[in-house]
């Protein structure tokens, strides 16, 4: 197993030149009494709001925008808690990455179950992709122990890219429709399809990315005569 005080941070999103800057500037203006637990506890509270919002939309669709203000939240507590300790220089690499990790594990169920709770995307199909989502942060977590990298991203896309995607589908379904296309014996909505879509490439990275990194185990960690 890798020192955990060793690992390797690695996080090339889309959105990182944007977000880099804005954890920096934040974490440099954060009052003295924040501290990262505060900010993982606000990033949880950001996925109950998230989880709770869905739900309401099978009462009011306006509540879609109260959804995309947790999202925000949720970015901003679970993306600064590990900035401000690092700018603070008051890491605890054990305590820090069971306690996140573990709470982003909660924050993903939240979420994606209380999209698969609304009236938009059909609960199966949200399941699909919760259990894409946490197959991914599994190999996630299981390589950062083996190699000692903790990679956050999978071709450009991590979880602020998701969120970001979340928050564009809000405002496109709050302001237009979600048809339903029929295809053979089933009637899917567009979401229906797009959530397929999104399960089926995690799957298909999971697959992927297991088999080539046991390869590469492999040759770095041969049996013994």
């Amino acid at each position: 197993m890798s020192d955990i005080k060793k690992h390797k941070r690695v996080n090339d999103i889309l959105l990182g030149p944007l977000e880099r800057p804005a954890l920096q500037w934040s974490a440099a203006h954060m009052p003295d009494w924040v501290y990262p637990d505060l900010l993982t506890i606000i990033g949880t509270l950001g996925a109950v709001i998230i989880f709770l919002s869905y739900w309401l939309t099978n009462f009011d669709k306006g509540f879609l925008w109260l959804a995309s203000l947790g999202l925000m939240i949720n970015w901003f507590g679970d993306s600064l808690d590990g900035t401000l300790a690092r700018y603070r220089n008051i890491q605890r690499p054990k305590y820090g990455f069971f306690v996140d990790h573990t709470v982003d594990a909660l924050n993903e169920v939240l979420i994606i179950l209380g999209l698969g709770l609304s009236s938009f995307i059909r609960f199966e199909i949200a399941c699909l992709a919760l259990i894409g989502y946490l197959l991914m942060s599994v190999l996630v977590y299981v390589r950062t122990c083996v190699k000692g990298e903790f990679v956050i991203s999978y071709g450009g896309f991590g979880p602020t890219e998701m969120r970001a995607i979340l928050i564009l589908a809000n405002f496109f379904l709050f302001f237009g429709s979600n048809p339903t296309i029929t295809i053979g014996f089933l009637n899917l909505t567009v979401l229906d399809i797009f959530g397929l879509v999104i399960a089926i490439a995690l799957f298909v990275v999971f697959i992927v990315s297991t088999i080539n990194q046991a390869r590469e185990i492999s040759k770095t960690d041969p049996q013994a005569d």
